[in-house]
């Protein structure tokens, strides 16, 4: 990864996600529609709240035969590491290795509140490491 490129320069801005209240079922429908491994849990203002992940759909699925009702709320990770657009690419790339979802959330502060813009997470990393390459 070029030295000096920043999180804002090398990743597009969006992200995926469901709020608090959503069913697993529905959480891991939109999971397997929009191929990604998680989904940024946003409040009714758009401020971040967690991280809901396949691992954690599958380990309740596992534990609970009314997985499906059961909400985001209940199961989600809710210490996310997170990075500012501004930070440079190789500091958050130290950081998606040192989270055990090895994936953080950019965030922008909106008023002392974090609000997802983005996820930058290994598969992005590797695509850069190619296109670099």
């Amino acid at each position: 990864m070029k030295k000096g490129r920043t999180v804002l320069q090398a990743k597009r801005y969006g992200t995926h996600s469901c709020g608090p209240a959503t069913t697993l079922l529905t959480a891991i429908r939109l999971m397997v529609e929009d191929d990604v491994r998680s989904l940024v849990v946003q409040d009714e203002h758009g401020h971040l709240q967690g991280v809901i992940t396949r691992v954690q759909i599958l380990d309740a699925h596992l534990a609970h035969d009314d997985w499906g009702s059961r909400l985001v709320e209940d199961h989600m990770v809710r210490d996310v590491p997170v990075v500012a657009p501004q930070a440079l690419l190789a500091d958050a790339a130290r950081a998606v290795l040192k989270s055990p979802l090895h994936e953080v959330v950019v965030v922008l502060d909106d008023g002392g509140e974090r609000r997802p813009v983005a996820m930058l997470t290994d598969a992005d990393l590797a695509y850069h490491l190619v296109r670099e390459g």
